[in-house]
């Protein structure tokens, strides 16, 4: 019963439908279209078909049939072509294949490998001496921070490697049989082994607090030690071998200065004694305080003779001892205008004045006490450069004595084999799509 009324539904649509496509299109015929939602509703019934409800469906005549709608057969399934083949193919063989090699060796060849570590810092003794604390000298010493730069890259050279080999025996320690890779092999030169030394000894530097930490690997535990010790001491003496160099260089510097001081107060010292035995005066300022003192002393006896003359002259004018008065005034006034002319001018016979003389002589005196002056500076330079020299300024400091190792922690065989299965894996996905952008492209 439900199907029969479903099948009545159907019809009765499809008798509107007809209605509508001859009332567009009168001369179409029985070829009208039909509405897109009953062609994907109403397929064409056969006679004895049965619906969706499983009753038999009633023929629907031909005019009334709808045209069915074409619908594209499904894609086939890609068959495997011989470049899929060959993709695969290098797959296996530039990635797999190396990764298990690389395992092999890592996990089966493969020597372990044994890390010992030194910590150490630069020091530089700051503590002045009593002669720099009176005198106000600086300090002789600068900064470790240059010194410490210096240790990094002394340590990471060829002249380190080779100090090192002259009390351990490298290339014994570094040849292992049967570990290509990572032991030193047969060239054992100089340079060949100061390249495997960058491998088996790194070093990390922390420029803002100066401290220095140096890893050094082996495949011994013991000979790892060893040479961890051997750089240490080896660095100690380089910075003590610095220190030697700094003081050597002050005391020369001071020595130098010092020698200069005593030729300059020397010089300055001949200089005053020619000027004595030339004019034959001691201390030109003396003896003209003393030719003053003889020239007040005439002038007060010049006073006496003129205060004596005017009492005669006033008493009795014709008294006999006028003239034996006048005499000694004028003897007087003669021996001060010859005093004083000593000290303003040059006589007859080229003799310098006195003015000149003295003149000379400050100059002499100024140089003698700059000389001096100097002299005592530079020996007070010279002796706090020597006790300087006696203590030691810069020193090796250890905050991490060479270990010895319990476990191998090296070579790290899982990081080493993803970084070769990455690197192999990439560099293979890279080639198969510049395959493909280059196939693309044809």
């Amino acid at each position: 019963m439900s199907a029969s009324r479903h099948e009545s539904k159907d019809i009765a649509q499809l008798k509107q439908a007809d209605q509508a496509r001859r009332s567009a299109s009168p001369d179409e015929g029985n070829q009208g279209s039909v509405p897109g939602s009953l062609k994907e509703r109403v397929t064409p019934m056969k006679p004895g078909s049965r619906g969706s409800t499983g009753a038999p469906q009633k023929a629907v005549s031909p005019g009334h049939q709808e045209v069915e709608k074409h619908v594209p057969q499904p894609a086939h399934g890609a068959s495997i072509q011989r470049r899929h083949v060959a993709i695969a193919f290098t797959f296996l063989v530039w990635v797999v294949a190396p990764i298990l090699v690389a395992g092999f060796y890592l996990f089966a060849i493969a020597h372990d490998q044994y890390a010992s570590r030194v910590g150490f810092s630069v020091r530089t003794e700051e503590v002045g001496s009593a002669i720099e604390l009176l005198g106000g000298l600086t300090e002789l010493s600068g900064s470790s921070s240059s010194d410490t730069d210096i240790l990094y890259e002394y340590i990471r050279s060829q002249q380190m490697v080779r100090a090192v080999s002259e009390n351990v025996d490298l290339r014994e320690i570094y040849a292992i049989e049967g570990d290509p890779f990572f032991s030193l092999g047969e060239d054992a030169r100089i340079e060949a082994l100061w390249d495997y030394w960058q491998r088996m000894v790194k070093v990390f530097y922390d420029r803002g607090s100066g401290l220095i930490e140096v890893r050094v690997l082996a495949f011994d535990p013991q000979d790892a030690q060893t040479v961890a010790e051997a750089i240490y001491d080896r660095s100690s003496e380089m910075i003590n071998e610095l220190s030697t160099i700094a003081r050597a260089d002050a005391m020369r510097y001071a020595e130098e200065e010092l020698a200069r001081s005593e030729a300059r107060l020397r010089d300055a010292r001949q200089a005053t004694t020619a000027f004595r035995n030339q004019t034959g005066i001691i201390d030109p300022e003396a003896d003209i305080q003393g030719q003053m003192g003889v020239v007040n002393a005439l002038q007060q006896q010049l006073a006496g003779a003129l205060v004596e003359r005017g009492s005669i002259l006033e008493s009795n004018p014709s008294d006999p001892r006028l003239a034996d008065i006048e005499r000694r005034i004028r003897s007087i006034r003669s021996q001060i205008e010859a005093e004083r002319s000593q000290v303003r001018e040059e006589d007859g016979e080229g003799t310098r004045a006195y003015s000149q003389l003295i003149e000379e002589f400050e100059v002499l005196r100024a140089d003698q006490e700059f000389a001096e002056k100097s002299y005592l500076s530079a020996r007070a330079a010279r002796d706090s450069a020597l006790a300087e020299a006696q203590r030691q300024s810069r020193y090796l400091a250890s905050y991490v004595q060479p270990t010895l190792a319990e476990t191998a922690e090296f070579p790290q065989r899982y990081t080493l084999l993803g970084m070769v299965a990455g690197f192999l894996f990439i560099t293979w996905a890279i080639g198969v799509m510049v395959y493909y952008s280059l196939r693309d492209r044809r």
